[in-house]
C-alpha cells in the first residue's frame, strides 16, 4: 500500500516489473498471465495450469513498488478428475512407507475436490490434503477425512 506521500511509480513501469518477475518464474508460461495497471492497482487475467500459481503471481505483485492493491482474476485451468486426484494421493502415501490410502474417497465438482472416509494419523490427513492439491486445475479441497485412533 502506498501513501499519498510516497513517489508515485507510473503503471507502465509497474507493469513491466510485473511481467518481468513473471517472466523469471519458470513454472509460468510466457503469455499465460496477462497484467493491466490503472493508478497503481493491478489486474491479473489468464490461465494457469496450479492453482498454487496464481495465488504465489498475486502475493508477488503486490510486493512491487508502488502497487496500491491486486485484483487476481487468474483462472485455474484443466478440471480435476477424481481418478487423479487419488492417485495422486496414493503415490504420495506409496512415497511414506507404511501409509494406506485406501479408506480415502475422493470426489470432483468442477475444480472441487472433497476428501471424505479415514485416516490412521493427522500426518496422512495433511498429506492427503497436499495430494489434493498438487492436482492440476484444483482451486478448493474439502477435507472431510477422520483420524481414526
Amino acid at each position: 500500500m502506498r501513501f499519498a506521500s510516497d513517489p508515485k511509480t507510473a503503471d507502465h513501469e509497474i507493469a513491466k516489473r510485473i511481467v518481468d518477475m513473471i517472466g523469471w518464474t519458470v513454472a509460468i508460461p510466457e503469455g499465460q498471465v496477462k497484467v493491466k495497471v490503472e493508478r497503481g492497482w493491478v489486474t491479473l487475467t489468464g490461465t494457469v495450469e496450479w492453482h498454487f500459481i496464481a495465488k504465489e503471481v498475486a502475493r508477488a505483485a503486490g510486493q512491487i513498488s508502488g502497487v496500491t492493491g491486486v485484483s487476481n482474476l487468474i483462472k485455474v485451468g484443466d478440471i480435476p478428475t477424481p481418478a487423479d486426484v487419488k492417485a495422486r494421493i496414493m503415490a504420495a502415501f506409496k512415497r511414506q512407507a507404511g501409509l494406506d490410502a485406501s479408506g480415502v474417497s475422493v470426489t470432483t465438482e468442477g475444480s472441487t475436490v472433497t476428501l471424505r472416509g479415514w485416516v490412521k494419523a493427522w500426518g496422512e490427513r495433511r498429506m492427503a490434503e497436499l495430494a489434493a492439491w498438487s492436482a492440476p486445475g484444483v482451486t478448493d479441497v474439502e477435507d472431510y477425512l477422520a483420524v481414526d485412533s
